[in-house]
């Protein structure tokens, strides 16, 4: 049996308990060690087999899998965040469709909830944004055309852009360009959650440099919106006292 286990953003204590407790049973644990916290590691049996996915190809990690899974040990496939985004988890998963390998997916929570987590922040603020983008720019890995940053950023919607840390300057023009004003709300936070973590706000066009001064090359989020200002919102309707729910009649006077 292979899982595909979330480890979070980054701090060992932001994996979710089922996580964590096929963590603990497994045999043979492969782990993205470019982006996963190694501290995760440390719930793991003192005799599971360590892989760490960054030096392998995707078919040695299936390799990994199918002799693992001939000795029927349990595998757990460690990948940042929350798989189902910017994971590479499905061609795992057809590949083990292939073989005949039995596999469970675990989620865990993506950097940009650790950023706003970190930040305080709430993507969707009545009467700001109701929506969240997660998008990124195009580089190794293509983008849809119908997908362009331009295209995204003329909604004006709260946004999270990974990937996209070295190429700033490009996203800051391309989200200007699509209907963003220069002086929207901007933040990068630079490893969410881990120790390390730097967090700073800006704005759109202030965003490659900002970076540039606070040194942050790599693995940071960008995140894109009026909501990070915490003003100008209106109150929710879900605790106003003259709105009527399910569980609430509206109050009067």
């Amino acid at each position: 049996m292979v899982n595909f286990v979330g480890a979070g953003p980054g701090a060992p204590d932001l994996i979710t308990v089922r996580g964590m407790e096929l963590i603990k049973k497994a045999d043979v644990i492969i782990y993205a060690g470019s982006l996963v916290n190694p501290e995760l590691l440390k719930y793991a049996p003192e005799n599971a087999e360590i892989h760490n996915s960054a030096v392998m190809t995707l078919e040695e990690v299936i390799s990994v899998m199918i002799k693992a899974d001939s000795e029927g040990k349990e595998v757990v496939r460690l990948h940042t965040g929350e798989p189902s985004i910017y994971g590479a988890v499905r061609e795992q998963m057809d590949a083990l469709e292939k073989i005949g390998i039995p596999y469970a997916s675990c989620p865990g929570i993506s950097a940009c909830f650790g950023a706003a987590a970190d930040l305080n922040l709430e993507y969707t603020l009545p009467g700001i944004s109701q929506t969240l983008i997660i998008t990124r720019l195009s580089g190794k890995t293509s983008v849809p055309e119908s997908e362009s940053m331009e295209s995204l950023a003329s909604h004006g919607a709260s946004m999270a852009i990974y990937l996209s840390t070295g190429m700033l300057s490009e996203l800051s023009e391309k989200l200007i360009r699509g209907g963003y004003a220069p002086e929207t709300p901007a933040a990068i936070v630079y490893k969410a959650t881990w120790d390390e973590e730097k967090k700073v706000i800006c704005t759109v066009s202030d965003l490659p440099e900002t970076a540039e001064k606070e040194g942050i090359k790599k693995t940071a989020i960008v995140l894109v919106g009026d909501a990070i200002k915490h003003s100008g919102y209106a109150r929710s309707k879900l605790y106003d006292p003259s709105f009527s729910t399910e569980y609430r009649e509206a109050k009067k006077g």
